[in-house]
């Protein structure tokens, strides 16, 4: 098969949003429609039901006794947050910014747990006044949280974020192994462990997280044996009995031509496995697992509109009122190395036989406002919505919309 054969590889693909009279359909509603309800382009867009659906899933795929955690960083918008504090077990936060809004969502403070390798005295003193669980990731918050206890008459609930010696193989993003400013490295975790049972710190478990991004269930899996095996050999060191072990998540989403989604069943079967050692091994700790991405990626859109169709050298170029000063990740700069195209459609023309290779571009005078790189799409016209799909994580809140002064875009939860 020579190079002009080889079939191109395309994005998977993408039916959590039904189409109907060629429009796509967001929380029931025709794009247009949607479009009109906000009363602006660009927005972000959120299907409850897709929300929804996605937890139901995992609920289904994963050992009844295994808690779900939603690491709020990946979509903080306070209606996502309120809608899954009451779909979820618990709510990882890190900050104290995240903190109050899942307080304020009703996320009950047991089942709270704040992580960040620069957690701020302040922050630590709310953590412990809100009796919320602090994932320690230095010698230096054991001290501060010894006093913080001491000057408000409560045991700071904490937990050690352990920098294991393994990586996540497979992942996106490296969240573990090696040097990193992640957790507390296992070879000093008998100090530090020392340190918390003197300090008299209401000590409960471990946070272990390897990576994220990973479209690979056998690393998952192997991730996820690794450091269970690491926190039973910890907890002969611990100044308490394990309670809590939280084993990361890393479970991905397909942004990129030739990904697939992930098949959940091996890890559902890996952790049941995992929590019946764990009776003997382990026997008063939960399970948590910890997922930002892959519970709320999928179920959201951003959406702009077309102000410009301009051919330049025979290329086409779809210049919206959105780009990169919204929805970073898309542009392709916010971690890729070599730049890919999310999946981007004409959500008022889905399924236009009238197609035709386009760019489509933002607003600023950069070349990196870039959405979609030369694509196959509908020939759109100017007042045309271009969609960019798998946007629900990791978009408004991980862009900077004060670049350049353009209007911030607007969240909407359907």
């Amino acid at each position: 098969m020579t190079a002009i054969d080889r079939p191109i590889p395309v994005h998977a693909p993408l039916s959590q949003f039904p189409v109907r009279d060629g429009e796509l359909v967001v929380g029931g509603m025709p794009l247009s429609q949607l479009a009109a309800r906000v009363g602006q382009t660009p927005f972000y867009a959120y299907d409850r039901a897709q929300l929804r659906n996605r937890v139901a899933e995992l609920r289904t795929a994963l050992p009844a006794s295994v808690k779900l955690h939603y690491a709020m960083k990946a979509n903080p918008m306070p209606a996502v947050v309120g809608l899954m504090a009451g779909l979820v077990d618990g709510i990882d936060v890190a900050s104290a910014g995240e903190l109050k809004v899942a307080l304020d969502a009703g996320a009950d403070p047991q089942e709270v747990s704040f992580a960040g390798p620069g957690k701020r005295e302040s922050e630590l003193r709310q953590a412990v006044a809100s009796g919320v669980l602090v994932n320690l990731e230095s010698m230096r918050e054991v001290h501060l949280l010894a006093q913080i206890s001491q000057d408000l008459g409560l045991a700071a609930r904490v937990a050690v974020r352990v920098n294991p010696d393994f990586e996540l193989k497979g992942s996106g993003m490296k969240m573990g192994g090696g040097p990193k400013q992640f957790g507390v490295d296992v070879e000093q975790m008998p100090e530090l462990l020392a340190a918390i049972g003197a300090a008299g710190l209401a000590f409960e478990g471990f946070h272990l997280f390897a990576g994220s991004q990973n479209l690979r269930p056998e690393s998952i899996c192997e991730a996820q044996q690794k450091s269970y095996a690491l926190a039973v050999r910890l907890a002969d060191s611990a100044p308490q009995p394990v309670r809590f072990l939280n084993l990361g998540g890393g479970f991905g989403i397909p942004y990129f031509p030739g990904e697939q989604r992930i098949d959940l069943q091996p890890i559902g079967d890996n952790l049941a496995a995992l929590a019946e050692r764990a009776k003997t091994e382990l026997p008063q700790a939960a399970f948590v697992i910890e997922l930002g991405r892959y519970l709320v990626g999928e179920a959201g859109v951003y959406v702009a509109s077309v102000l410009d169709r301009k051919v330049s050298r025979g290329q086409v170029f779809l210049v919206t009122d959105g780009g990169l000063h919204h929805h970073l990740s898309a542009s392709g700069n916010f971690g890729q190395v070599i730049r890919k195209n999310y999946p981007v459609a004409i959500g008022n023309r889905m399924g236009a036989l009238d197609t035709e290779p386009a760019s489509v571009v933002g607003p600023l005078c950069t070349p990196l406002d870039l959405l979609g790189d030369r694509m196959v799409l509908p020939r759109a016209e100017e007042g045309d919505l271009v969609v960019v799909f798998q946007s629900g994580a990791y978009g408004a809140s991980a862009s900077p919309q004060g670049f350049l002064g353009h209007p911030a875009c607007v969240e909407v939860l359907v």
